[in-house]
């Protein structure tokens, strides 16, 4: 892969922002992030980083990418977006990403959801990671709990505490205000429930969390 190909270009101004405001949560999560950016077809760039929930946080959006698979640091294609020139992602940082990431397609629609309710969820967890969490954050026990049940196309899934606080760290429900208040969030705005024969996909308005099902996500070989 040469320097040349390394280049990813957002012309249009909207997008750039999109991409930049779904950077800027995953950097406010972790500054060390790295961004993996998957080239769709002809127009579309998908950009996929980890959300420290052993879920996968994604956003898609309107761009060129010199390349069709390429990890860089988060920070750097942060700061590139907001010149408006065509990005240089620098030195290959691909070994930092040893996660697969879940397939293109074969999800099928199990179930709409409230955006309230995930967020009311994620609500009582924090409030209950307030009271048991440690330094090192919730406890694997809260993560690990399974809180929303959804039935569809013939198939049933559990969604854990984990992806539902990956989907609002990452600000993906769109409301009003400066804090995600349920309240402020429209009735009809829901959040499309997806799942594989191994991944559950939450599909929100401002991008998508991903997991594997059955816990973590796989690892590749060296």
């Amino acid at each position: 892969m040469t320097a040349e190909q390394r280049v990813l270009r957002v012309s249009d101004p909207v997008e750039r922002e999109n991409l930049a405001t779904f950077l800027s949560r995953a950097v406010r999560l972790d500054p060390a992030v790295v961004v993996r950016l998957c080239r769709r077809g002809e127009r579309y760039v998908s950009a996929w980083v980890a959300t420290g929930f052993e879920a996968l946080a994604t956003r898609t959006v309107v761009a060129e990418l010199g390349v069709d698979d390429v990890t860089a640091a988060a920070d750097l294609v942060l700061a590139g977006l907001s010149t408006g020139r065509p990005i240089d992602l620098g030195y290959s940082m691909d070994s930092s990403w040893r996660g697969a990431l879940p397939p293109s397609g074969g999800f099928a629609h199990i179930e709409d959801v409230p955006a309230r309710t995930l967020v009311e969820l994620a609500e009582q967890g924090a409030r209950l990671a307030k009271e048991h969490g440690s330094g090192h954050g919730p406890p694997a026990s809260l993560l690990d709990q399974t809180v929303l049940t959804v039935s569809g196309a013939d198939t049933q899934v559990q969604v854990p505490m984990r992806i539902v606080f990956a989907l609002t760290a990452m600000d993906f429900i769109p409301h009003s205000g400066e804090k995600t208040d349920p309240r402020r969030i429209p009735t009809a705005e829901i959040v499309r429930v997806r799942a594989s024969r191994t991944w559950l996909r939450l599909d929100a308005r401002y991008g998508s969390i991903a997991r594997r099902l059955g816990g973590g996500i796989p690892l590749l070989p060296h």
